[in-house]
């Protein structure tokens, strides 16, 4: 078995699963989960390249919000659309950086992803509030590569 499928037990996807949902309830932002063994580009680099793979960057608020985890390499990366970079100050996604790290540093990777999807909804919710009519325009399924 690789380590991406050991990264999270099925039921650990769930319940990240959950808290994309739960986060969703809250901003009409889109959060997804994606979870490789290894890249050899910077990871912010590959992060944008699966973001586009995903096509997370057809939502009409340009709004979508990319956690990519490369699990043999021990880095993660957050990646935000441009609808949000032009409207959030520098230094935005670091509280959300921070969950997430303080959680891994401890090799408790399922609350860290937890953690950093719930700060992420929370952090988008100013910017992009869920409105009546919106629609879940991306998969909240963790995508593995």
């Amino acid at each position: 078995m690789s380590r991406v499928e050991d990264f999270l037990t099925p039921e650990e996807e769930l319940d990240v699963v959950q808290a994309i949902i739960k986060a969703e309830k809250k901003t009409s932002g889109e959060i997804r989960v994606h979870i490789e063994a290894h890249t050899r580009l910077d990871h912010f680099e590959r992060a944008k390249e699966v973001f586009h793979l995903l096509k997370m960057d057809n939502t009409k608020d340009e709004n979508g919000v990319l956690i990519y985890v490369a699990v043999n390499d021990r880095k993660f990366a957050i990646y935000g659309d441009r609808g949000i970079d032009n409207v959030v100050p520098e230094g935005f996604w670091d509280s959300t950086r921070d969950a997430i790290a303080q959680q891994f540093k401890n090799n408790h990777f399922k609350q860290g992803l937890i953690d950093g999807v719930l700060k992420a909804g929370k952090v988008l919710e100013a910017h992009f509030p869920w409105f009546h009519g919106n629609e879940n325009e991306l998969s909240d399924e963790i995508s593995k590569g």
